[in-house]
């Protein structure tokens, strides 16, 4: 079951970020265009939010059952530990806020440019924190590209 949600959760990283991407860029766009705030670009901005909450979730899961999260007096010593324990839920769950925060102020605002300046901003602060969280392997953290 950990081996299962753990592959998951990794793959999903890859369509996070995608989309994240493609999100920002389209937003960004829509800003500078001054486009209206149309059913497409909302949809692709709630398409991305849920599947980073998918991946929370996701997330929160491992966080219970995985062997690399301890409660323990060498936790923060160990780098590995740490970063898992810590670091990474901590940037993960700060990244999906602003994300969240984000969206939800975006699709208030008037007029629909200030709506993509907001979801544009919020979406690549979200997404910047979660680069800087994700064990990426170059980290030496023992986890790998999928």
């Amino acid at each position: 079951m950990y081996q299962i949600l753990k592959h998951a959760h990794s793959g999903l990283r890859w369509i996070v970020l995608i989309l994240l991407i493609v999100a920002i860029v389209g937003a960004w766009q829509n800003w500078q265009k001054k486009n209206t705030y149309e059913p497409k670009e909302q949809r692709l901005a709630l398409f991305t939010l849920i599947v980073c909450h998918l991946q929370l979730l996701l997330g929160l899961v491992l966080y219970f059952i995985s062997p690399m999260v301890q409660f323990s007096g060498e936790t923060m010593s160990n780098d590995v530990l740490r970063f898992f324990t810590v670091e990474h839920t901590t940037g993960m769950a700060l990244g999906i806020a602003l994300i969240t925060i984000g969206y939800s102020r975006a699709k208030r605002q008037a007029p629909a440019a200030k709506g993509f300046k907001t979801l544009a901003t919020m979406y690549l602060l979200g997404l910047i924190l979660i680069l800087i969280s994700i064990p990426w392997p170059f980290r030496g953290l023992g986890a790998g590209w999928f």
